[in-house]
């Protein structure tokens, strides 16, 4: 990882042969120009990957020559360098990002690199970052040996303490992740019949989940080993799915699931049997019923004719509604209407129903009363286990993070 920054670089050194006297001047403002014709240190960054000096509208630096030939050499560098972060505490964490410099060529027995102790790093005051807060930055004299040779540079070492900011994450990752787990536990509520209300419901939080999981990673640098984020987003994508396995828990003990309502076909060979005699039964004493009735009814007219099993019954023209004719056609006309029935029989009488028929028969009306699937006795239980778990896991999860940064935070302290 990389970081950059624009500063001023200021170096001073002592040359004895720059000294001047006799003049009511304690400064001499020099040329860039000269600065090719005397010495200067050969500065540049261990850790830099790409620095460059500004050059709009003209080359920004310069240079002051004192009377006891110090020599104060500013310029303008925005620098990049390099940051070993550690991110398992994304993004509650803290990181140390190092500048180190010093000379190229001259080792210790030529050049020594001091920090000035009157102002060794000044941050401005109004400088604000859009993500991270600058801590602390505290420095170092430090002198090492490169792999490549035998001999110690100096070296001088800053670094730079920043505390990354939450707001982003929280409106971005953290706040949709809780929703998406509450909005999970709507499927609580719902019929355990509603299987298609429940299982899309929980496939669509699912890919939700998953797609804010990818998109949290964008702007993170690959590392191989999971942050503090990828811990709450798989946490959460852990709840989602636990929803979707219990309700597949509770639609397998479920034993009716159609979402409506049924009737029991598990009657027996002898109900079933029971049934037709009673349908049959019924029948035939309609039919006598009947008969009856209008074999009554004809003879009370006195126009019918019983013609060996038929009964023929006659009705007058003048008892039905014709359209309008002519009269004389009319009386002519006369319309039978000819019902063929058989006689009425004497049938016996049906047997009044035993006691075990009558208990079978109200048997067969609860069984074929509608009925409707209660609340499973597992979804009550995870109406209050899921939010309480999920509670109780966020309280582990923010308490053991920030106080480790607080902690992280409290050790750069000292050591600034």
């Amino acid at each position: 990882m990389t970081y950059s920054m624009d500063c001023y670089f200021r170096q001073s050194w002592v040359d004895r042969r720059l000294a001047f006297q006799g003049s009511n001047m304690k400064t001499l403002a020099l040329s860039i120009s000269m600065l090719a014709r005397i010495w200067k240190p050969d500065t540049y960054f261990y850790n830099g990957k790409h620095s460059y000096l500004h050059t709009i509208t003209s080359p920004n630096k310069f240079v002051r020559l004192y009377q006891n030939g110090s020599v104060l050499y500013s310029s303008r560098l925005t620098i990049k360098a390099g940051c070993p972060m550690n991110l398992e505490d994304f993004p509650m964490d803290t990181q140390r990002c190092p500048l180190q410099f010093g000379s190229f060529g001259y080792t210790t027995r030529d050049v020594i690199y001091k920090w000035n102790s009157a102002r060794q790093v000044a941050i401005a005051e109004d400088m604000k970052l859009s993500q991270f807060d600058l801590v602390a930055s505290p420095t170092a004299n430090h002198s090492t040996a490169p792999g490549f040779s035998q001999a110690e540079y100096s070296m001088l070492l800053v670094y730079f303490h920043l505390q990354r900011h939450m707001g982003n994450f929280l409106i971005q990752v953290y706040g949709p992740c809780v929703l998406l787990v509450v909005l999970s536990w709507v499927s609580f509520w719902l019929n355990r019949e509603a299987t298609a209300d429940r299982v899309s419901l929980g496939i669509t939080t699912v890919l939700t989940m998953t797609f804010l999981g990818l998109e949290a990673r964008t702007d993170l640098p690959k590392v191989s080993y999971p942050t503090a984020l990828d811990f709450f987003v798989f946490l959460s994508f852990a709840f989602i799915f636990a929803t979707i396995i219990q309700f597949a828990v509770v639609h397998y003990f479920t034993k009716y699931g159609s979402g409506e309502c049924y009737f029991s076909s598990d009657l027996s060979d002898t109900e079933s049997s029971n049934d037709e005699e009673d349908v049959t039964r019924r029948i035939i004493k309609n039919q006598t019923t009947r008969r009856k009735s209008s074999a009554s009814s004809a003879r009370g007219r006195g126009n019918f004719a019983i013609n060996g099993d038929s009964v023929i019954e006659v009705i007058p023209l003048s008892a039905i509604s014709l359209p309008d004719r002519d009269p004389a056609i009319s009386e002519h006309w006369q319309i039978s209407c000819v019902t063929c029935s058989p006689p009425p029989r004497q049938m016996p009488p049906p047997p009044p129903p035993s006691r075990r028929a009558t208990s079978s028969a109200s048997q067969r009306r609860r069984r074929r009363a509608p009925r409707f699937n209660s609340v499973s006795k597992i979804d009550r239980i995870s109406r209050v286990m899921f939010p309480l778990f999920f509670l109780t896991i966020n309280l582990f999860y923010w308490y053991a993070y920030l106080s480790r940064s607080e902690r992280i935070h409290y050790y750069n302290s000292n050591n600034a």
